[in-house]
């Protein structure tokens, strides 16, 4: 019989994708407000894997990776996926958005996105929202899946993923600190 236990808290990471930096600035001060400072941001990064957004967004879009500085509780992907599509709601024009938000919860076992659309991969959490199990961390580096998004199984972006991984470990054991108790 297994015991249910709530497991450590993830790292909230949020991919932002637009051609305008002006408006990705106007959605980290949104999300910041509910869901704490950005601790670290890496970017741009080059976006050259689809033109998918192109016609929604336009021509030379970027992406930004935003570090949340508090952990989260793995059971606030729904809440958060919801306020992310908010705001991306809140600055879209004529039925368009000017960039796309793309919350994700990174641990030391896999990264999960959250998305709003259905596949035989991925799992309901509630509130039209679903977890996309998108890399798992194996031999000692994330590895993608069959159905990773080629963005997000580029040899890139993992690097970055893995980066943002150490460093989650180290807060997590406080890299080798004294606890006071």
């Amino acid at each position: 019989m297994s015991i249910p236990r709530i497991p450590e808290p993830a790292r909230l990471i949020v991919s932002v994708l637009t051609p305008d930096r002006k408006f990705a600035d106007s959605a980290a001060t949104l999300l910041e407000q509910k869901l704490g400072p950005i601790e670290e941001e890496i970017g741009p990064l080059a976006f050259d894997f689809t033109s998918y957004y192109d016609a929604e967004m336009g021509m030379g879009i970027k992406r930004w990776i935003w570090v949340f500085a508090d952990l989260t509780d793995r059971s606030q992907l729904v809440r958060i996926k919801r306020l992310t599509d908010e705001v991306e709601s809140a600055y879209s024009r004529e039925g368009k958005r000017r960039f796309n938000l793309d919350p994700g919860l990174l641990t030391l076992e896999n990264f999960v996105l959250a998305t709003g659309k259905n596949q035989a991969h991925r799992i309901y959490l509630g509130e039209g929202v679903f977890g996309d199990l998108t890399l798992i961390y194996r031999k000692g580096a994330y590895q993608p899946l069959p159905w990773t998004y080629p963005d997000y199984a580029s040899r890139e972006l993992i690097d970055v993923l893995e980066g943002v991984r150490q460093r989650y470990k180290c807060k997590l054991t406080l890299c080798g600190k004294q606890a006071t108790p």
